[in-house]
C-alpha cells in the first residue's frame, strides 16, 4: 500500500488533542499500531517498537452516557471512523482523501466535536 499519511506525525496529532479531550472528560485509549510486514491476523500493537512497518494507527475515545469514537488511521489516505452517542445514533463516518497529517488533524476535531460536542478550538479548563 502507498504511504500517502506519515503515521508517526498523526500519532503526534493525537497526543497534542490527547490533553485537550481528557481535560473535557474523555478517556482516550493507548495508540494501536498495525504492522504490514506481521503475519496474518495482523495483531494491533501499543508499542510503538514493536512496528517497523506501521499501516495503521488508532485510538478510541470514550465520554459520558457510554458515547464513544473509534478512529484507525490507514497511510493509504483513509480511515475507519465509528461512534456511539447513544442507542439511536451510531454509525460509521467518511473519512477518505486524508492527504496529510493536518488533514487527519481537521477530521479528528470534526468527528470528536461531533459526538462529545468537544470544539477544535476549546482548550478546555486550565
Amino acid at each position: 500500500m502507498e504511504s500517502v499519511v506519515d503515521l508517526d506525525e498523526a500519532a503526534g496529532v493525537i497526543a497534542e488533542r490527547a490533553v485537550r479531550w481528557r481535560a473535557h472528560g474523555l478517556a482516550v485509549g493507548r495508540l494501536t499500531w498495525r504492522d504490514a510486514d506481521a503475519a496474518w491476523p495482523q495483531p494491533f500493537e501499543t508499542d510503538r517498537g514493536r512496528v517497523r512497518d506501521p499501516d495503521s494507527v488508532g485510538v478510541a475515545l470514550a465520554g459520558a452516557e457510554d458515547a464513544e469514537l473509534t478512529v484507525v488511521l490507514f497511510r493509504g489516505g483513509w480511515a475507519d471512523v465509528d461512534f456511539v452517542v447513544d442507542l439511536d445514533d451510531a454509525g460509521s463516518l467518511p473519512a477518505s482523501d486524508i492527504a496529510s497529517a493536518a488533514d487527519f488533524g481537521s477530521g479528528l476535531d470534526r468527528w470528536v466535536a461531533g459526538v462529545f460536542g468537544v470544539a477544535a478550538q476549546d482548550h478546555g479548563p486550565a
